[in-house]
């Protein structure tokens, strides 16, 4: 694999949850004692995107595919052949592929056949063909070519076979009251064992006897599966459910019988983006088969987007770590009790420096990159490698931050130019999505203030509803996280989405979109249905107005509700930052912040607000722009953080508890607690010293991170 997966142990550790499903160890394949030997779990890996569902599909595709059958398919990438007949849809797509995959011989063991398969192919891609015009028949049958060669691997087979079949048709008489689609598939099937099939491979057709309205007779099953099929509706979706049955039987035939004690281990199943129809329509008949009680002893492992959606409801679900040595998994009554869903786990930051260790094995870069990286991207796995990545190749890398790495360029594929991090982060993150919507509805906070937004920088982008609700919905169907203190709730995400609103039009130094939608947003928290002074100073603050925001904190201050003015204090200062392409060099809020931008003599007014105010309010107002630059610069996700900025922020906040009349406890807990919380990579607790849960805050006192390091 050219990308080395972490933290995903507890499925490829030799006592992990794959070797424990397959009997096979992962690396070296050395047997290993069977969890669920009689009946095992469907599998389904949930995680957002970029989360490694199919990075963990294809490394388990990578080392099994040697020592045991194993086939991976992309339930989202199965796509029609150039001209299809009626006989294809997205199961019989898919169906051979996972066929062909599982044929090839492992370890000393023979290649599986799909008899029962091939034959149900063959008879509902029948349903179009014609005496009159052999060219579809020719097509359908070339097509399947690849899984009727796991029964005949002949060369030039597949031609006598559009041979046979168009000379068993010609000499056909057509009953005119019968179904014709069934009458051809009996001719169809009829000329390919004849042609095809050894005179033991032929029983298989029997199997199909079961078909509902078969009688026991496998040739009338395969007509009416073919019958089923061109009907449509209902019938067809039982018909594709035979088929996956059919593919789960040869499987089963060929760990069985005179192949047994031949093969090690058990098959594997492998299906990204299962949240689909298709993946439904694949995994949901071997669930309602193994709840009737039929065994089959394939692996499937799926993967989902979404960890509740319907299919899911009556699952066993546990996280990543919780399956490293058992899976905690027994059958219930429902057919979808089958299922074990694993919710797989972001990186830890241990796992971030690992990657930035093995991109950067000089450390070139400042050693608090890898961390910074870990807080923007929640441990996200694609996050962290790509950056890491960029990291690595970059030219000047002493002075980076997250911030200027999504400006450096990755080379993802040899066939690829290089690309800007950003794009390509954005690109695999919300493929196919409208970018520039997105874009800008990700600068406001809740929903109501991205409506407001839509209704004033986005008129016209929807003719069929509201553009903001449609945007959510969307967001929530790709499993992001939406409001409620940011309409895109993903700190990636959403400085991803930022950084695109920022820079599209690369119109430095005015930034005309960026510029227009935070002059857009600000009149929304002034004049809209939201108003709201500390969220239009949030506004301002991005739009470079920093005095207007240091004016009201001064003002405010000496109010009695403390922990609302810190809170008000947290919101203005998390405005994104105005960057500037590829800026590199000091945070310029870090002068600020440390008092050092006046050293070369006064600021005009519109930066500072001093005008008119006597010594005593001009100090205070001085020392809230130094607070409020820290607070900026510290709680900025694209920036490091500064221990002496930090230690300036916790001075500040001690200087003004000894100001206030009343609340001077509230400005000394946050003075010992904000820097706690900087340090370990935290969001600044509210109130301080209080996480987000609401627990007391008994971690770690050293400043190391304690648990969250």
């Amino acid at each position: 694999m050219d990308r080395e997966l972490y933290g995903r142990e507890a499925i490829f550790g030799n006592d992990g949850l794959a070797a424990r499903l397959t009997g096979l160890t992962p690396y070296g394949s050395a047997k290993t004692p069977y969890e669920h030997r009689d009946d095992p779990p469907v599998v389904v890996l949930t995680g957002g995107r970029g989360m490694g569902k199919t990075a963990t599909l294809k490394q388990l595709r990578h080392v099994y595919r040697e020592i045991t059958p194993v086939a991976l398919v992309d339930c989202e990438a199965v796509a029609p052949p150039e001209d299809p007949g009626p006989g294809w849809t997205p199961v019989t797509g898919a169906l051979p592929a996972l066929a062909v995959q599982l044929t090839p011989r492992v370890r000393a063991a023979k290649p599986v056949q799909f008899p029962r398969l091939s034959l149900g192919l063959v008879a509902v891609a029948s349903i179009a063909w014609s005496r009159e015009d052999e060219t579809q028949a020719q097509r359908d049958l070339q097509s399947l070519g690849p899984v009727l060669a796991t029964v005949d691997s002949r060369p030039g087979a597949a031609q006598g076979w559009v041979t046979k079949v168009l000379t068993k048709l010609a000499a056909t008489a057509f009953d005119a009251v019968a179904p014709l689609a069934g009458l051809i598939a009996e001719a169809t099937v009829e000329s390919v064992l004849e042609e095809t099939f050894s005179r033991f491979q032929r029983r298989t057709v029997d199997w199909y006897g079961a078909y509902p309205h078969a009688g026991g007779d496998g040739r009338i099953g395969l007509r009416q599966l073919a019958v089923d099929f061109e009907r449509g509706g209902d019938l067809r979706r039982r018909a594709e459910d035979h088929l996956v049955g059919a593919l789960v039987e040869d499987l089963y035939r060929a760990y069985r019988g005179t192949a047994l004690g031949m093969r090690r281990g058990r098959p594997v199943i492998l299906l990204d983006n299962a949240h689909n129809a298709l993946g439904r329509q694949l995994v949901e008949p071997v669930l309602r088969a193994r709840a009737s009680g039929r065994r089959d002893q394939i692996v499937f492992f799926a993967a989902s987007r979404s960890s509740d959606h319907e299919g899911l409801r009556h699952a066993v679900h546990h996280r990543l770590p919780e399956v490293a040595h058992a899976s905690h998994w027994t059958r219930g009554t429902e057919v979808t009790s089958g299922i074990l869903a694993v919710g797989l786990t972001p990186l830890s930051a241990a796992h971030a420096q690992a990657a930035f260790e093995r991109h950067d094995p000089g450390a070139r870069t400042p050693a608090g990159l890898a961390r910074g990286v870990h807080r923007l991207t929640g441990g996200r796995p694609l996050g962290i490698a790509l950056f890491a990545q960029a990291a690595g190749e970059a030219e000047r890398p002493g002075s980076l931050v997250p911030g200027a790495l999504l400006d450096c360029t990755v080379q993802v594929r040899e066939d690829r130019q290089p690309v800007r991090l950003a794009d390509e982060l954005l690109e695999r993150l919300l493929p196919g999505q409208r970018l520039e919507v997105l874009s800008v509805l990700a600068a406001a906070h809740g929903e109501e203030s991205a409506r407001l937004l839509a209704g004033l920088r986005l008129r016209g982008e929807s003719l069929d509803g509201d553009v903001a609700l449609r945007v959510r919905d969307v967001l929530r169907a790709e499993d992001w996280r939406v409001g409620p203190e940011y309409f895109v709730g993903d700190p990636l995400l959403r400085s991803l989405l930022l950084h695109r609103l920022r820079f599209q039009d690369d119109d430095h130094p005015r930034y005309a979109v960026w510029r227009a939608v935070h002059e857009s947003l600000r009149e929304v928290y002034q004049t809209g249905n939201v108003a709201s002074a500390p969220h239009r100073l949030h506004e301002e603050l991005v739009l470079g107005r920093e005095a207007a925001c240091v004016t009201h904190l001064r003002v405010r201050f000496p109010r009695p509700d403390v922990p609302g003015w810190l809170g008000e204090l947290r919101l203005i200062a998390s405005a994104p930052y105005p960057r500037e392409r590829a800026a590199r060099g000091p945070d310029p809020r870090r002068a600020v912040a440390l008092g050092q931008d006046v050293a070369g003599g006064p600021l005009p007014e519109e930066r500072t607000g001093l005008a008119g105010l006597d010594e005593e309010a001009a100090e205070l107002q001085l020392r809230m722009r130094r607070l409020l630059h820290a607070v900026w610069l510290l709680s900025d996700p694209l920036a490091l953080p500064d221990d002496e900025v930090t230690d300036k922020m916790a001075h500040e906040l001690r200087q003004l508890s000894g100001r206030h009349l009343t609340g001077n406890a509230v400005l000394w807990d946050a003075a010992t607690h904000w820097p706690r919380d900087i340090r370990a990579w935290r969001s600044l607790s509210m109130p301080p010293g209080v996480p987000q849960d609401g627990a007391p805050d008994r971690r770690n006192r050293q400043g190391d991170g304690g648990s969250d390091a």
